[in-house]
């Protein structure tokens, strides 16, 4: 029976979301309607992803923008302060756009330069231009939802409208955030975001319900918007229609990207959301591998997805530093079927730089391979998402293969982990059954470990 998927990977899987749909529909940035699908109709799973960069800011593959940036200080601040510190955090805000950040939003420009306190400077600037319900909010709350998610309901709906108001002044950002949080937090405890909305939604604000109501409406769609995606409203109803209309993470980005417009917030948003539904494990390795960044004011620190990972752990009461690997024995890569190697984690660390690396487990630093693709795949009874884990890394080969690339698959030992992958790839490519498959790979590949009996049933059942 599979197990029900982990809080952690559910956590993790908000947490890296985020951070992957800002960097996906960056480059898209402002463009029209369907540009992403009309550059990428199927899956880019070769050395060139989806995660293209460009854009009008000639951003890197796979690296976040300001969305990202602005959530990170969140996550700084909520951990340092041991939890919400709003002064700290408007200063941190200050200190990012002082550090020059290529995009910042015109509202929370104008709220954090314009020289005023923390617990006034958003409600003036909203006085006085009426206009505050811009997006800039709630694409940087994700790290608050996981934060305050273990605090119920009322908790965390009332953080993220005290944060909300640190840069927006119009409640309306400040529902919207709530509403968000509320969603993410019944996510992460294993429920259907979607079937909460009804209740969330007696829990906003009266003056405001109504127009929450419309956009969060399972009738809904984007093309009935009354705003750009911009604005707070359409953002979180594209990031709802999206999820309610795919069947996975790479589905939910597919839809909101290919909406045009502000495409890398709605992304964020809607990748914090589905992330928090479908766990890291459901969001494809090729984006997870490469995404990256540094916030501006604190650029000494290029984040990736080693120092994600620790910070969704953190954020989720689990205090984490970034892994650092044990040394393995080093066993030498070896050839084991054509054109596919298996090592330990030192030996692939150690391994010519021609090789497109699969990681099983956790590395600590990247390898330096010009492809490195990181699996989320744990040793143990609890890996509820092996199927779509063994299908994503079994596609990356194939598509990698398929360009001439020799594979690596690796994980610490080399044993269990690395012997599923070995297996499957002869299963899938050789049409060996699960038996022939194990003896095949036992006779070319003596490190073989078979003790986990999760992962045969695996490959008996996706076959």
């Amino acid at each position: 029976m599979t197990q029900p998927m982990p809080r952690s990977h559910r956590v993790a899987g908000a947490l890296i979301g985020s951070p992957v749909g800002d960097a996906l529909g960056a480059p898209f940035e402002f463009g029209p309607a369907g540009r992403f699908s009309a550059r990428f109709p199927t899956d880019a799973r070769g050395v060139a992803t989806e995660m293209c960069g460009g854009g009008s800011l000639d951003w890197e593959p796979g690296e976040f923008t300001d969305d990202t940036q602005m959530a990170l200080l969140v996550a700084a601040s909520l951990v340092e302060r041991g939890g919400l510190d709003e002064a700290d955090l408007f200063d941190r805000f200050r200190t990012w756009l002082r550090g020059g950040p290529p995009d910042v939003g015109n509202q929370t420009r104008a709220v954090l330069g314009s020289g005023r306190p923390w617990d006034v400077a958003a409600a003036e600037h909203f006085a006085r231009s009426g206009h505050a319900a811009g997006n800039g909010s709630l694409m940087r709350t994700t790290p608050a939802a996981i934060w305050f998610a273990r605090s119920g309901t009322a908790a965390t709906m009332d953080a993220a409208r005290r944060i909300s108001a640190l840069t927006h002044g119009d409640p309306s950002a400040g529902e919207g955030c709530a509403v968000f949080h509320e969603l993410v937090r019944v996510a992460l405890d294993g429920g259907d975001p979607l079937a909460a909305i009804p209740a969330t939604l007696d829990l906003v604000a009266p003056e405001h319900r109504d127009r929450w109501a419309t956009v969060l409406d399972p009738g809904w769609t984007p093309e009935q918007a009354t705003e750009s995606n911009g604005a707070v409203w359409p953002t979180l109803g594209q990031a709802v229609w999206a999820l309610r209309n795919s069947d996975d993470f790479a589905g939910v980005l597919r839809r909101v990207i290919d909406l045009g417009g502000d495409t890398d917030t709605v992304a964020a948003v809607a990748g914090g959301l589905a992330g928090a539904v479908f766990g890291i494990a459901g969001i494809p390795m090729r984006w997870t591998s490469v995404v990256h960044g540094r916030v501006p004011g604190y650029a000494a620190k290029r984040w990736d997805l080693a120092d994600l990972h620790a910070l969704a752990a953190t954020l989720d009461g689990h205090p984490t530093d970034r892994h650092v690997a044990a040394c393995s024995p080093r066993i030498e890569p070896r050839e084991v079927v054509d054109g596919v190697w298996a090592a330990d984690l030192d030996g692939a660390r150690a391994s010519s730089r021609d090789f497109a690396v699969v990681s099983l487990c956790r590395t600590g630093e990247p390898f330096g391979h010009e492809v490195q693709r990181y699996a989320y795949l744990t040793d143990d009874d609890a890996n509820s998402e092996v199927d779509a884990v063994l299908a994503d890394v079994l596609d990356d080969m194939a598509a990698l293969r398929a360009e001439g690339l020799p594979v690596l698959v690796h994980c610490h030992g080399g044993a269990s982990r690395t012997g599923l992958v070995l297996r499957a790839w002869l299963r899938r490519t050789e049409g060996l059954s699960t038996e022939e498959a194990t003896a095949a790979v036992a006779e070319r590949w003596p490190h073989l470990g078979l003790w986990n009996d999760t992962f045969t049933a695996a490959l008996k059942r996706v076959f």
